[in-house]
């Protein structure tokens, strides 16, 4: 079986000794116990009064809690802050010791949140009430009710279940649906509430089938979400049947198909491919076995490759296509990622955060991707674009895509070939218009010389180079931003890293062809024909 490295989400460090018997003497139960605490705060960190939340610094909470408090102004600092799961590690830690202090201290922080936060009430923030604190919220409530049976608390929760069971705010077709769906299961089986658990069930079907296609691909259109999603799946269908209801087929059929997804999005160093709103350190931790194929085709809007399954050196690629930029996408259609000799090559721009930045609104578009533009044509966001051939065996595979995303036909061929290992991308557009691209390599790599068509950049020892041909002939002028307007990448969470980011003249068509592990490849090209180091393709690609 193929298990892939470090968790995406930690769980709880716990800390403190107590005997046995002093801890028998609380009941552990299903809704406080599991994976869904985040890993910090501990719960010593929080009878500190001190939590950190989304890897930012620890706040200084204090006895009495200020919930407006917004330390960083950061959306996802706000979101985890008002989901209370920082308090449910003191009622966990209580389950796991005995010791009342804990169970104290968390009746009371809940006590002055329900009191301070009402929902509609004047000095309520807007975002406290949002679809996804709500849901997250619900987890430490449900687990705080197993030991506090104050009508305060019932109340809350009939408040949550009153929104979640809300048409106009229900997030159908995205994991945000499907955790209020967990949510209201979990409100519903717990006060044998019917018709709550009735329609969690009915609309989590719903949701399943439009987020997750039938060939197991996540359609937020970011693969690290389809990690999240399989995991909040099994604790939906884990909840299903605790409250004695049966599981929908297609429930669990669309989550056993998406540890292949996961499988193929994921490079041969562990980390998956970080396209989207994808971080470059998100490394799953679960079981997803071996799949069959080393390419996979996903209608969904992706191609992964890669030479072969369980070996670190494995070269290894995706390309980008599909329907139109919706939630967790990017503007990246036609682009590609490399990653070959054990290292990442092109990378994407990358996921920053979600804050209202004009950085994060850059990372979104084209410039940000390794794509072909259209010169003098303006872009139309959210263009679909179509994969219309493939031709691939095991040691090389080639796919042709093309799109009107500027306002005429735009097409990228990309040829792949293993053992000695390159990439070939052409670009073309139609109406006798030119086209540029951009190749934005990993910040490890500088450019070491650029000429006559060629540019070189090394990290040390390893060299990999970039060649550009138009109709055969070399083309020159390529020019090189390190920072500036696009030299920049994001590969963890508020990062900002420059990066060598080559940009091509503008062509009639563009043939890029990289080459990793060396700084001086044979590249000849005649009668429709191109030999890089001894491996020949049609010029064409196909």
């Amino acid at each position: 079986m193929r298990r892939l490295a470090l968790p995406l989400a930690l769980m709880l460090l716990l800390g403190g000794t107590v005997s046995p018997a002093q801890a028998d003497k609380v009941t552990r139960t299903a809704e406080c116990q599991g994976d869904w605490l985040p890993g910090t705060p501990t719960a010593a960190d929080v009878m500190k009064g001190e939590i950190s939340l989304v890897g930012l610094p620890a706040y200084k909470l204090g006895k009495k809690i200020n919930w407006d408090a917004s330390p960083y102004r950061n959306r996802s600092w706000e979101f985890v802050f008002q989901s209370l799961r920082w308090m449910g590690t003191l009622v966990v830690e209580y389950e796991n010791t005995g010791e009342q202090r804990y169970l104290d201290r968390a009746t009371e922080i809940t006590k002055d949140w329900v009191a301070n936060n009402r929902y509609g009430a004047g000095g309520t923030k807007s975002y406290v009430w949002k679809d996804h604190p709500v849901s997250l919220r619900t987890q430490p409530l449900l687990c705080l009710s197993r030991h506090v049976n104050e009508s305060w608390l019932k109340d809350s929760l009939a408040a949550h279940a009153k929104l979640l069971s809300n048409p106009k705010l229900y997030k159908k077709g995205h994991n945000h649906g499907i955790d209020q769906d967990i949510a209201l299961m979990g409100i519903g089986c717990r006060y044998n509430r019917e018709d709550w658990s009735d329609l969690a069930s009915r609309r989590l079907t719903g949701t399943v089938k439009l987020d997750v296609d039938s060939q197991g691909a996540l359609m937020e259109q970011a693969p690290r979400y389809a990690v999240y999603v399989y995991g909040r799946l099994q604790v939906a269908m884990t909840n299903m049947k605790a409250c004695d209801r049966k599981v929908p087929g297609d429930i669990g059929k669309r989550a056993e198909a998406l540890k292949d997804f996961i499988a193929h999005s994921t490079m041969p160093n562990g980390y998956m491919v970080p396209i989207g709103d994808g971080s470059a350190d998100t490394e799953p931790k679960m079981e997803t076995g071996t799949p069959e194929q080393e390419v996979k085709t996903y209608r969904a809007g992706y191609v992964f490759g890669r030479t072969s399954w369980d070996e670190p050196e494995s070269a290894y690629y995706s390309i980008r296509y599909g329907p139109g930029t919706k939630f967790h996408g990017h503007e990246d259609h036609l682009g590609v990622t490399y990653y070959a000799d054990g290292r990442d090559i092109l990378v994407d721009g990358g996921f920053h955060s979600y804050e209202k930045s004009s950085y994060r609104y850059w990372t979104l578009s084209p410039e940000a991707h390794n794509v072909p533009t259209v010169e003098g044509a303006r872009f139309r966001p959210r263009t679909s674009s179509s994969l219309v051939k493939t031709d691939y065996d095991k040691d090389r595979q080639a796919f042709k895509l093309t799109d009107k995303a500027y306002g005429v036909s735009r097409t990228r061929s990309v040829l792949v070939n293993h053992g000695e290992d390159l990439m070939a991308v052409l670009d073309t557009a139609s109406g006798g218009k030119k086209i540029k691209n951009v190749w934005r390599f990993h910040p490890s790599l500088k450019v070491e010389s650029k000429s006559d068509g060629k540019v070189v950049l090394a990290d040390g020892k390893f060299k990999v180079t970039l060649v550009q041909l138009s109709s055969c002939d070399r083309v020159s002028g390529q020019k090189v931003e390190r920072g500036g307007k696009l030299g920049w990448a994001s590969p963890t969470y508020l990062s900002k890293q420059q990066a060598a980011v080559v940009v091509s003249p503008a062509a009639r068509s563009l043939l890029t062809v990289i080459v990793p592990g060396t700084d001086s490849p044979k590249v000849s090209c005649s009668g429709g024909k191109v030999t890089v180091e001894g491996v020949s393709f049609p010029a064409d690609l196909f």
